[in-house]
């Protein structure tokens, strides 16, 4: 039987150039800032000949795709502002291509701290001080223009050595974890939160570099000074915390992986390294807990 009398449909495409990477650099006087990113442009719309009539007049190249990411990169002054650099790789491919309906762009913004050079901030020399990174998506749709943002931070560790605590738990036959009321929390943060608006005029003027550096200030110091009871606990915190204080947030969502230290037992050596003694652990690097959510704020109710 041929491909074409089977009992199927096209359901979905989506194509394009994954793993595009550029360092933009900065001159501003004898100050210099560089902005590294790796980038993914995804591309739908009347397509679909392309897969099942090998028709290749309405492919734009993936090679395409990498070169209007690079020349962008070089036109745009906010290459270091991802949101906004998002929205004008969708916004110009949309424009160039009539047959395209949707672009989704991808983005994630790699760390680079300015070093200290005898106490002064060098004017041109960075540092990779940390794997967290700051990510965003974008997507655009043609129909009216709609715009959908999506920003995170992922990779954030994070560790403290007492103010947690787990007990109270559920308990049945197949329960062997004991309670702490005392214990080493440390995770990877992997937080992503959605724009309420999708609205261009409206996202082009949000101060997105702004919220990022303010949920990571929320995250790290809820991380720290939080007297936790549970990793959901203390992730709920932050997530109304940072709703409370951005109202551009429609909803925020956390992945924390509980990254376990466990007690090592050193009594064969003669050493008690139990209770309020225990200051040697052992860094366990799997399993390990998972605990996600998703806080959003609830529909304006109607009169």
């Amino acid at each position: 039987m041929s491909a074409s009398n089977q009992n199927v449909y096209l359901k979905a495409t989506r194509y394009g150039k994954d793993l595009v990477r550029l360092l933009r650099v900065y001159r501003e006087g004898q100050v210099q800032r560089c902005t590294e990113l790796t980038v993914r442009l995804l591309l739908d719309g009347d397509i679909a000949t392309s897969y099942t009539k090998a028709d290749n007049s309405v492919v734009v190249t993936t090679d395409t795709c990498k070169n209007t990411v690079n020349m962008l990169a070089k036109k745009s002054q906010n290459v270091d502002n991802i949101e906004l650099f998002a929205q004008e790789i969708t916004e110009h491919v949309l424009k160039q291509y009539a047959h395209i309906t949707h672009a989704y762009v991808d983005i994630i913004k790699h760390k680079w701290s300015r070093l200290s050079v005898d106490g002064k901030p060098h004017p041109h020399s960075f540092v990779r001080d940390g794997e967290d990174v700051q990510t965003c998506s974008v997507v655009r749709e043609r129909a009216g223009n709609k715009v959908a943002i999506k920003s995170g931070l992922k990779n954030l560790l994070v560790l403290k050595t007492t103010g947690s605590a787990f007990h109270g738990f559920y308990r049945d036959q197949y329960t062997t974890l004991a309670e702490t009321w005392d214990r080493i929390f440390s995770t990877a943060v992997d937080c992503e939160w959605v724009f309420t608006s999708n609205d261009d005029k409206v996202l082009r003027h949000i101060n997105f570099p702004a919220i990022h550096d303010s949920i990571k200030k929320i995250t790290t110091d809820t991380f720290a000074t939080d007297d936790s009871a549970s990793v959901q606990a203390t992730m709920y915190l932050m997530q109304t915390q940072a709703l409370a204080k951005h109202p551009e947030i429609a909803e925020i969502s956390y992945a924390l992986p509980n990254k376990h230290y466990v007690g090592m037992d050193l009594s064969k050596l003669g050493l008690d390294n139990t209770g309020k003694n225990m200051d040697i652990y052992y860094p366990q690097p799997d399993p390990s807990g998972l605990i996600t959510a998703t806080v959003a704020r609830k529909p304006a109710s109607k009169l």
